[in-house]
């Protein structure tokens, strides 16, 4: 299929004009400008293809949405079958694939997990997870981390980074406020007054360039937790589904959380859909009003069948296996890739297949993405810690492709510092 002429343009520079016209004024000038004026056309694997056909290695995966790979065969093939049968069903009556996820998610959850709710999104499943720790609770204040993200939506906003909730009058200091990562010293403080309904935690933050949390401090908070009545959140949007070699990351951190948020890779890139796995003892509204929180598209059937099929292969031993293997080779190759770039290249934040790397220039990684997809890589800069690039090898990735992707982020890391260095 040839998607430019299938709905009528001309060539790549004819939708980039449509773009800032009809779409975001925005983010199309902003991706231009920054070198990467990327329109998505045939993807398959771990492979993307602009439609003037650059072929890309793609590192970025939609923040894991595409953990499997792109159309992943087995889910397109589940989700093909379940079209004779299935469409987005009906949210209010019960499913037999809703209700077979469910049970799939509350049987690969931490313990104590047992309800689940859905939404279409992450921000939709954090608004959810939000709304339910209130009602819990009985209490309005939400604590998360400074340079959280959380999403774009309208409690999911309040709680993230002050720049996106700025922007749409959302900041609400009475209701959210912030402490900053890896400080159970701040944390206790903002816990003391006993008025905290949760503190929402993603496991590692994403959008803040994946530090890592410190031994012992997301077990600590959840202690703190407990002391003050409070819920803990994990937010496991991009954390969770085998990213790190288990299943759900906050589970190597020895901590149950109250409430569980999955979306992004949920569904294999093929179909939205997020979920919210709550423990009993804050699961009350669903007896108390089922109806209180309502998704036309949460939890659509079609969704559940892509994510009955991503779930069962990201669970499989030879998943996790394959993720410790290209975890240590992918580490191998990235502490050479360190070494050959002193002073420019600082440093590496991992655990298992989440990557992010540190450069020694206020926006380096925007400079090294710049050149990655000059060498047919995709991989993008942490939005609040432009430092650091975001870089996400697919879990099923093999080991040919392991070391192709690491001999062009080389190039284009050399690449990078060289250009720096002649304009400074």
């Amino acid at each position: 299929m040839d998607l430019l002429k299938a709905f009528g343009f001309a060539d790549k520079a004819e939708v980039l004009a449509a773009s800032e016209r009809w779409w975001n004024p925005g983010k199309t000038r902003f991706w231009t400008e920054a070198g990467v004026p990327l329109v998505v056309g045939r993807r398959e694997g771990y492979w993307l293809e602009d439609v003037d056909g650059r072929r890309l290695l793609d590192a970025h995966l939609n923040g894991g949405t595409y953990n499997l790979g792109h159309r992943n065969p087995d889910v397109v093939a589940a989700v093909r079958d379940a079209l004779d049968v299935l469409d987005i069903g009906n949210h209010h009556f019960p499913s037999v694939v809703r209700a077979a996820l469910a049970r799939d998610l509350v049987a690969t959850a931490p313990e104590g997990l047992t309800k689940v709710a859905y939404g279409s999104g992450g921000g939709e499943a954090i608004d959810i997870a939000i709304k339910t720790a209130r009602h819990a609770t009985g209490r309005r204040r939400i604590v998360s981390v400074v340079k959280a993200y959380h999403g774009h939506t309208g409690l999911a906003v309040a709680a993230g980074d002050e720049r996106f909730a700025r922007l749409f009058l959302a900041e609400r200091p009475d209701e959210f406020s912030q402490v900053p990562f890896n400080d159970l010293e701040a944390m206790a403080a903002a816990l003391r007054p006993g008025d905290v309904a949760a503190v929402l935690m993603e496991t590692i933050p994403a959008t803040y360039g994946f530090p890592m949390p410190e031994p012992g401090y997301l077990a600590g908070v959840k202690t703190l937790c407990e002391a003050a009545g409070t819920l803990y959140i994990a937010d496991e949007v991009q954390t969770g589904l085998m990213r790190t070699g288990e299943l759900w990351a906050i589970t190597k951190h020895g901590v149950r959380p109250d409430l569980l948020v999955t979306g992004k890779g949920l569904s294999g890139g093929v179909y939205p859909i997020s979920a919210v796995l709550v423990a009993e003892h804050a699961a009350g509204w669903l007896t108390e009003d089922g109806f209180a929180h309502m998704s036309t598209f949460g939890g659509a059937e079609l969704g559940c069948v892509a994510a009955i099929t991503t779930l069962e292969i990201c669970a499989r031993a030879e998943t996790r296996d394959r993720v410790t293997a290209l975890s240590g080779r992918i580490a191998d190759g990235l502490a050479r890739l360190r070494a050959a770039n002193p002073g420019w290249f600082a440093g590496i934040r991992q655990d298992g297949v989440v990557l992010g790397l540190e450069f020694d220039h206020p926006e380096g990684a925007r400079h090294v993405m710049r050149e990655l997809y000059g060498v047919g890589v995709w991989a993008i800069f942490s939005t609040l810690d432009p430092r650091v690039l975001q870089y996400k090898p697919g879990l099923l990735l093999d080991d040919a492709l392991a070391d192709e992707l690491l001999e062009r982020t080389g190039d284009a890391i050399a690449r990078a510092r060289r250009a720096v260095r002649l304009h400074e």
